[in-house]
């Protein structure tokens, strides 16, 4: 049997980003149970790839019960309802099993890994402090996009100093803002650029020299989006909510290494349930921004650790 649920979490905080602004993370929780076990899975459906709530729960709704992880994968195209399933069959997989869920995908045990922390788009001074008060944290991820991101880029390096940052522009730039700002993100120490352009408007990255590695988000999915970025990007943002869950993620994983582009594994604004099963993916990743339960005043039972080693893998309470 399949069922959904709606779920919302408050953040400790609003959180900006060029599209706008939100003050709760709004996921579905999937359930799949079997065998006498309940496996889940959340997702985030996310209006910029034209998913709402409600066409999430539909597709998700109309699944036949009995479906296999691989019958999903044509069932449904790449996106946040395949993602619920998805995780929650590999959970389910696991309880049946009485397994790991790394031992029943034959991968190897995870360990902790350094997650990004992101600071959401504000005025300079406010992400100076922001930056400030995060400056023990490994990497900070600035939220830009706007034609006057220079003072907040000088801002947050100046509220911190030593960390390293990244910068997601969430196609908020044109060529002409990308080029002005490039030779200053090499100045301030930025190491990644992610999405400056719009998805679909992006080709000028081919003719642009990447004094910073630039990494396609939104022009990313799973592997069949892989083809149309080799020359305008070096890095890929794999997000289980865009591969449409782990299945893909994994193989969509493999073959971006196999062509030469770099990884992140990053994630939308949601619960310790949505990370648990990215932390598998994120093994080995150039760059991890699994930071979405540090963004929320309140989270699942039995949350992902994070602590100075970074987030840790999922107990079995949890996920997997």
């Amino acid at each position: 049997m399949i069922s959904v649920t709606e779920d919302r979490f408050r953040l400790a905080q609003a959180f900006t980003i060029s599209r706008g602004t939100k003050t709760e993370a709004h996921v579905l929780t999937a359930r799949v149970t079997r065998g006498g076990a309940t496996g889940w899975g959340e997702c985030v459906p996310y209006a910029r790839y034209k998913e709402t709530p409600d066409s999430v729960r539909a597709q998700i709704e109309a699944l036949p019960n009995g479906l296999t992880r691989e019958g999903l994968q044509s069932a449904l195209p790449a996106g946040a309802a395949r993602n619920a399933v998805d995780c929650a069959l590999w959970d389910l997989e696991a309880k049946l099993a009485g397994q790991r869920v790394w031992t029943v995908a034959g991968l190897p045990r995870p360990s902790s890994l350094d997650t990004a922390f992101t600071l959401s788009l504000a005025p300079p001074e406010t992400m100076r402090l922001a930056a400030a008060a995060n400056a023990h944290r490994p990497i900070l991820k600035i939220k830009l996009g706007t034609p006057d991101d220079m003072p907040r880029l000088e801002a947050v390096r100046a509220g911190a100093p030593r960390c390293r940052i990244i910068v997601d522009a969430n196609e908020g730039w044109t060529p002409e803002v990308y080029t002005d700002l490039a030779p200053h993100l090499v100045r301030l120490g930025v190491e990644l650029v992610e999405q400056p352009l719009p998805s679909g408007r992006d080709d000028m990255l081919a003719e642009i020299p990447h004094p910073v590695p630039v990494c396609a988000d939104e022009s990313c999915f799973d592997r069949a989006s892989l083809a149309g970025l080799m020359g305008k990007y070096d890095v890929v943002n794999l997000k289980l909510d865009k591969t449409g869950g782990l299945t893909e993620g994994l193989l969509t994983r493999d073959l971006a290494r196999q062509m030469g582009f770099r990884v992140m594994v990053g994630c939308m604004v949601g619960s310790s349930l949505a990370m648990a099963p990215a932390v598998l993916l994120a093994q080995g990743a150039e760059w991890t921004d699994l930071d979405g339960p540090l963004l929320l005043s309140e989270d699942r039972a039995h949350p992902l650790q994070y602590d100075a080693a970074g987030v840790h893998p999922p107990e079995a309470n949890l996920w997997g």
